[in-house]
């Protein structure tokens, strides 16, 4: 079927306009191809923020020129060719069609091949394109990089677990028990009061008056009736 002129300049327009957004473009040959695993293709590549079209070589080589100034050969791009445009990810989107072509598309002929790209400023034919399809993503890259960075603090918290559970076993305490005999062992102790505190001061005291008082009250009479005598003898 053919394509109208109009029909033309808009498909390379969006062309330009997906390549201009691409951190990467890739080139994919497709043989057989249906309707619905386009659709597919489409969707899946979106979560992965790329995009797929299917396009005339004439128009695809036109764009990258008037986008990069790159010039690709036609023995670069065989049969009917895809663009694939990594828009967030320079490698995100190859790794996503390599899935999808193992995934969705397994069959004994693969429907769709990488045969070039344009990476890094430059063209690449089909072996660096496959070589960089199976680099991983920035994403993973980070992921792993996290890993590596937690292995040694999980390292360490596995071994301070270790010698607490040792440490339980060997003195049959918690480390909560421990930390509470220390505090104890702190705590100081009330001095015992010492034996004179105890007995009363006054007792000797008072047992003394008693016996004064006694001593008075047995003298007094006497004392008085010997100066009652005196007193009259002088009178007389």
């Amino acid at each position: 079927m053919a394509v109208s002129k109009a029909k033309k300049v808009e498909i390379l327009e969006e062309l330009k306009a997906k390549m201009k957004n691409a951190k990467s473009i890739a080139f994919t040959k497709n043989e057989w191809l249906t309707v619905e695993e386009v659709t597919r293709i489409r969707k899946e590549l979106r979560t992965a923020n790329s995009s797929f079209t299917i396009a005339k070589k004439t128009l695809i080589k036109i764009a990258l020129k008037d986008v990069y100034g790159a010039e690709i050969d036609d023995s670069l791009l065989p049969g009917q060719v895809a663009v694939l445009c990594s828009n967030k990810d320079a490698v995100e989107g190859f790794g996503k069609m390599n899935s999808l072509t193992k995934e969705i598309l397994n069959k004994k002929e693969p429907k769709i091949v990488f045969v070039a790209s344009y990476f890094e400023g430059s063209v690449k034919d089909w072996n660096e394109t496959k070589a960089i399809a199976a680099l991983p993503s920035r994403e993973t890259l980070l992921g792993r990089l996290v890993g590596s960075m937690m292995s040694p603090l999980s390292g360490l918290a596995r071994f301070l677990d270790a010698a607490k559970t040792e440490l339980e076993a060997t003195w049959n305490s918690k480390v909560w028990d421990l930390k509470w005999a220390v505090k104890v062992e702190k705590t100081p102790v009330a001095e015992t009061p010492k034996v004179e505190e105890i007995v009363a001061p006054e007792t000797p005291a008072v047992v003394e008056e008693v016996k004064t008082e006694e001593v008075i009250a047995e003298i007094a009479p006497e004392t008085t009736e010997e100066t009652s005598v005196e007193a009259e003898e002088a009178q007389a």
